[in-house]
């Protein structure tokens, strides 16, 4: 970091890549390329180098970071002469749609489950705590799907604050992004993990996303560490329109999935109509409801063109 860029004012220390990568610090690679490829999304290069680099550093601090709220709860468990209840360490994750957080939170969960502590690692994203179709149909909410409104913040602040408050078991509502809906009493049980990854749109959202409601809870009050995917606004369209045309080709043939009438487009028609979803949908939701909420991460992971990480800001 030069003398100019500490002058300035800022929450954040900021890396370059190379910067960032030196701080892995000889830790080891303990995932495959085989296991890499299977990890990244449908539109996304991962490669080796961009774990080695990007994520091994992270996992890193996050290891420390974990190992000391473990001292941390011993010493409070001590003071208070408990045996205190198990409390996961959470981890949330931020960004626009079709930047690579469900990749980011998959590589974390496999590199954190694989330090010698063996910590537990369970992965959640926010998605299944949409409302169902039904209610958004009946609330006319189906073109404001993942904004705020569209979610049950209730259940999903109800789920961290009971697995922080030691429950022994609780339950998850699963999303299928194959009929764009709320999979019908497919919940998943939740045992008391060491590590909580909880990835979505939502995730940093405060009471100043809600002035009405000043009084209100949020996930957010829950976290221990956040991070935001980052990336210029042309680089994210374009990579939502190759999702959608990947998609086409995909998992829009399958006769049940709810955008099967996608795949007879032609790729003009699908441009067309993924450019028109992007900015009717995502890029409002992205402006108005989640960039907003960049700052409060505790990380901020900013991509380039080939979505390979190139500038790492991290919370003093």
């Amino acid at each position: 970091m030069s003398k100019k860029d500490s002058l300035v004012t800022t929450p954040y220390l900021e890396f370059d890549r190379t910067q960032w990568a030196a701080l892995r610090d000889s830790v080891p690679m303990t995932l495959s390329e085989e296991e890499i490829a299977r990890l990244k999304g449908i539109n996304e290069d991962l490669s080796l180098e961009e774990v080695a680099e990007i994520y091994l550093p992270l996992s890193r601090l996050l290891n420390f970071y974990i190992s000391s709220n473990v001292r941390r709860q011993a010493v409070l468990e001590q003071f208070l002469g408990t045996d205190g209840q198990k409390v996961p360490y959470i981890i949330s994750i931020a960004g626009s749609v079709a930047v690579g957080k469900s990749t980011t939170a998959r590589v974390l969960q496999a590199l954190l489950s694989r330090w010698p502590e063996h910590r537990r690692v369970e992965l959640i994203t926010t998605d299944g705590f949409l409302h169902p179709n039904d209610v958004l149909k009946e609330r006319g909410l189906m073109k404001k799907k993942g904004f705020p409104q569209s979610y049950d913040m209730h259940r999903l602040v109800n789920f961290v604050s009971d697995l922080k408050s030691g429950s022994s078991q609780v339950t998850a509502p699963v999303y299928s992004h194959l009929i764009y809906d709320v999979i019908p009493d497919g919940d998943k049980i939740v045992q008391q993990p060491d590590i909580l990854i909880l990835e979505g749109l939502n995730v940093l959202q405060t009471g100043m996303d809600y002035p009405h409601d000043p009084h209100h809870v949020f996930v957010s009050d829950f976290v221990d560490f956040s991070i935001y995917v980052d990336a210029p606004e042309e680089l994210l369209e374009r990579w939502y329109i190759n999702r959608f045309l990947k998609f086409r080709q995909g998992a829009f043939t399958d006769p049940d999935s709810y955008f099967h009438h996608y795949a007879q487009l032609s790729e003009q028609e699908a441009v067309g109509i993924a450019t028109q979803l992007w900015k009717e949908i995502n890029w409002l939701n992205l402006k108005q409801n989640i960039l907003p909420t960049r700052e409060r991460a505790s990380l901020i992971m900013t991509k380039s063109a080939d979505h390979a990480v190139e500038c790492v800001r991290l919370r003093k």
